[in-house]
């Protein structure tokens, strides 16, 4: 079969990943998606199952970092086009381990950067695919990055205030925002953990390739995700699943840290639109219009799983304890995401408390992934990192 198009996707094994590449492959048969995976810890085919054998998909594992087998790759299958999100992303790992991080989230990219230089620069019309007499589209390369590398905002409304922008995901009972600024496009960045400098890193190397080599780039920065396939070393996962089996919540310090939360679903959307019609050279924040304190999503966390599991609500609040904080814990993450949404029209479909029942019920629902995943290596990491606090 002729693709329109070949796409390929890095991390796409991942947890925000695997959304991405079902929605690809599912709306769009015309299209040829290659899943470019290295399967560390976080990556898992089972998140694709019901995709594997579609006929425009393939699998690949293959490490970013191995320029000479991503060019050759790159080479074979004719991309044209480029979804990056392969990354290393816990900001706990990256204080144990901060090179592992520099060299997948920078030297990574930038391998990945230079292999779609050198094949569509050779393209008879640079970077642009077609055939010899008639360039069909432009080559775009998309970059998946993160709210951190902006550092933090202050939190100068501890008790909520109106934020300056009404979305579904904002109108729930729970819709107040505990400061005044915003994440904006066109803030500097300020990272503070090795995990956000290295993905300044990335965004940086991404757009001095369209500023140097005309590659048509674009940036996008969002919040925090959440949703099913999430590997349970991040606060949701982990912690329904810590509830279910009523063992302890450890909450950082006080609980004060407050994150903007976005469903993954959501975000794949987003991702979609703007691959599509996204203006080149461009940076769009993608965040979920809505602020919660670690605390109270985790007690949200308990009466909800409580609930389905037939459980008096709320009887699991005793688990909750409080452990040491973690270095450079940044205080307050909030994303604008109103230049996406007067552009391209975007912006969340769920309130975080109807994004949370049906991510619980997920999770309830697939014992068996969370088990899979919850053995070997993620076991060691969960008593190394929470066995002293």
């Amino acid at each position: 079969m002729d693709y329109r198009r070949t796409l390929l996707i890095t991390g796409g094994a991942g947890f925000i990943g695997s959304h991405v590449v079902r929605l690809f492959v599912e709306k769009y048969p015309d299209y040829r998606i290659i899943n470019l995976d290295k399967l560390t810890y976080a990556g898992n085919l089972a998140n694709l199952r019901d995709i594997e054998d579609k006929p425009n998909y393939r699998f690949v594992k293959a490490d970013i970092c191995d320029f000479d087998s991503v060019l050759a790759l790159i080479r074979e299958e004719k991309v044209d086009s480029i979804i990056h999100l392969a990354a290393e992303s816990h900001v706990d790992r990256s204080i144990k381990d901060p090179f592992s991080f520099a060299r997948t989230n920078v030297m990574g990219t930038l391998s990945l950067l230079q292999a779609a230089r050198l094949y569509w620069e050779s393209l008879p019309c640079p970077y642009h695919f077609g055939n010899d007499t008639a360039a069909q589209g432009e080559c775009r390369f998309y970059h998946i990055s993160t709210d951190e590398v902006y550092g933090a905002l202050e939190m100068n409304a501890p008790e909520g205030v109106q934020p300056p922008f009404s979305t579904k995901a904002s109108s729930g009972a729970h819709h107040l925002a505990y400061g005044n600024d915003f994440f904006t496009e066109d803030m500097k960045y300020q990272p503070h953990s090795p995990y956000s400098a290295s993905k300044a890193s990335s965004d940086h190397f991404v757009r001095a390739f369209h500023d140097t080599y005309g590659m048509p780039v674009i940036v996008t920065n969002c919040s925090n995700n959440y949703g099913p396939y999430q590997f349970p070393e991040k606060l949701i996962p982990l912690f329904i699943n810590n509830i279910r089996h009523r063992k302890p919540l450890p909450v950082y310090g006080r609980g004060e840290n407050v994150r903007d939360w976005l469903f993954v679903e959501d975000h794949a959307r987003a991702i979609d639109l703007i691959f599509h019609k996204g203006k080149v050279a461009e940076t769009y924040n993608i965040g979920g219009f809505n602020e919660w304190k670690n605390i109270d999503i985790v007690k949200l966390l308990v009466n909800t799983v409580d609930r389905l599991l037939g459980r008096r609500e709320g009887e699991d609040m005793d688990l909750i304890s409080y452990v040491t904080d973690r270095a450079g814990h940044d205080l307050r993450y909030a994303i604008d995401s109103r230049k996406l949404q007067s552009e391209l029209g975007w912006e969340p479909s769920l309130q975080f408390e109807e994004g949370i029942e049906k991510t619980v019920r997920w999770y309830l629902d697939h014992q068996e992934w969370l088990d899979n995943v919850t053995s070997g290596d993620y076991q060691r990491y969960y008593e190394e990192m929470y066995k002293d606090r």
